[in-house]
């Protein structure tokens, strides 16, 4: 196993170590390997980047990452340097920036899902369809389903609590969103208007109330 090129993982994103003893040119074919073979674990990933192993210019930085743009459908959104103090100072200003890109970037998917279906996002989602009974659906973000929701949403799977749920049929077998779970009747409300609703998170419960023009413009993205 060659560990020329190691790729560590930690709150931010990624630490790429480097062999301090090979060439630059040598080092960049290990890097495009090593990010080749890993491709599909970072897919349409947000990610902070820091190098350890040996100091690099600016320019060698900048080479690095147009390899790791090419090889990968990773998004590096900044290059930390790894020093305590730096880290300290940008560790809030990082972590809201982070949670700003998993909230307002998104994906849509078009399709029902039917039960024993599971589809997990790294960003909002956007589902047009219906999320059956026994179907779930995770995002660190936001979850929107353009249809009826009858399974699992587990809306800000990273923490988030400002997360929420809508659905034009709000009908599910359990939301979660952050760490606060609430669980649908056992028994439905009859002849209860279909209308499109919103669950939220607020002062640790789960609420769940009809979208309107007022609740839109007291969500927080």
């Amino acid at each position: 196993m060659n560990n020329s090129v190691i790729i560590k993982g930690n709150k931010y994103g990624i630490v790429v170590v480097l062999n301090p003893d090979l060439t630059f040119d040598e080092l960049k074919q290990q890097i495009k390997q090593k990010f080749q073979e890993s491709s599909k674990f970072f897919e349409n990933a947000k990610m902070a980047i820091s190098f350890e192993g040996r100091k690099l210019t600016t320019d060698e930085q900048r080479e690095i990452l147009d390899i790791i743009h090419e090889n990968t459908d990773m998004h590096i959104i900044c290059v930390i340097e790894n020093d305590p103090e730096v880290e300290k100072r940008f560790q809030k200003p990082l972590e809201q920036k982070l949670m700003e890109l998993s909230n307002n970037t998104g994906q849509f998917y078009k399709g029902i899902l039917r039960s024993g279906t599971s589809l997990e996002f790294e960003t909002s989602v956007v589902i047009i369809g219906d999320v059956n009974h026994g179907a779930r659906v995770v995002s660190k973000g936001n979850i929107i389903v353009l249809g009826s929701l009858k399974g699992t949403a587990y809306a800000g799977a990273c923490g988030n609590t400002n997360s929420f749920v809508v659905a034009l049929n709000m009908e599910p077998t359990q939301i979660r969103i952050a760490d606060v779970i609430a669980r649908s009747p056992d028994k439905p409300v009859k002849d209860e208007v279909k209308e499109a609703k919103i669950a939220f998170l607020e002062d640790g419960n789960i609420y769940i109330e009809p979208l309107t023009k007022n609740i839109l413009q007291d969500i927080r993205l």
